[in-house]
């Protein structure tokens, strides 16, 4: 396969130094040869100097802070190529896969994301969350070549440079967490389609250095952030209320209300439904959320 110029694989990273360059020597071997920028999100343990040392091709951008998932926006600003292809410093692209996104988008212009196949090693089982991608409800034209989605991943979806720019990233209040959602809703609304596409495979090493704890407090202030941004009342409340039901009892689910009730100003000022069509697609997501085993609320 020649190289193929159409895509940038864009990481952000924190104090993962090994990890990261794991992921850069097997984003190295791939025939795309793609170009590679990195947000390191205040790194203490030497992870741009030793990207610099090790690859030197790679561009990194070192903000002197943890901008969380809004390093990905910093680093989008960099990006020439008309796609982009996030994934984490513990996942890496399959050979051949970059090149399949980007032709699917080449040949689907309505469509602004695709969501690969993800792979957890070092076993290669498939994630659990592939079997919900993969038999999504959501209603879909004749012409899309996969599963339609109301959301994606944002450590294994390649998307359409310019769709991400003009939706404006990833919204600064929600930090990381369940960020994708309230950009793909925005995604949705300008008109465009989110899909799986089962030939597109992605790698997960899970790294060890990770706060369970933290992720989960950000996750429920972000999903109940995300839902009374862009949901009509109703279905708004119906997920509220779920949510309350079935999140754990403890402080840190505690902390994470108080949190998410702190932001009801400025979520009130910034609150735009998505149109009813949009609406009426995401509501077949109602009971596979209430049911599904993979997105739990644990940690």
């Amino acid at each position: 396969m020649p190289p193929d110029d159409r895509t940038s694989v864009v990481i952000i990273t924190r104090d993962r130094r090994a990890e990261l360059l794991h992921t850069l020597d097997r984003l190295a071997e791939l025939p795309e040869r793609p170009p590679v920028l990195i947000t390191d999100n205040g790194s203490t343990d030497g992870t741009a100097d030793a990207v610099a040392r090790h690859h030197p091709a790679v561009r990194v951008l070192t903000p002197g802070e943890n901008l969380g998932a809004i390093g990905r926006n910093l680093a989008a600003r960099h990006v020439t190529t008309p796609y982009l292809a996030f994934c984490d410093d513990d996942t890496w692209w399959e050979p051949g896969s970059l090149a399949g996104a980007a032709d699917l988008l080449d040949t689907h212009p309505a469509v602004a994301a695709v969501t690969a196949r993800i792979l957890v090693e070092p076993g290669g089982t498939e994630d659990p969350i592939v079997e919900e991608l993969r038999s999504s409800p959501l209603p879909r034209p004749g012409w899309l070549p996969g599963p339609a989605l109301g959301s994606f991943l944002a450590a294994a979806t390649v998307l359409r440079t310019s769709a991400f720019r003009a939706a404006g990233g990833f919204h600064p209040r929600l930090w990381l967490g369940g960020e994708e959602e309230l950009l793909a809703a925005d995604l949705m609304a300008d008109g465009w389609w989110l899909m799986f596409d089962e030939s597109l495979t992605i790698h997960h090493a899970p790294s060890e250095a990770r706060d369970p704890s933290r992720r989960r407090a950000d996750g429920i202030r972000n999903t109940l952030w995300y839902t009374w941004l862009r949901r009509p009342v109703r279905p708004a409340l119906r997920r509220t209320a779920h949510l309350l039901r079935t999140v754990p009892r403890d402080r840190t689910t505690a902390a994470a209300l108080l949190r998410a009730a702190a932001g009801a100003p400025w979520v009130a000022r910034e609150r735009r439904p998505v149109p009813p069509e949009v609406d009426r697609r995401l509501r077949t997501l109602e009971t596979a959320q209430r049911t599904s085993t993979a997105r739990r609320y644990v940690g």
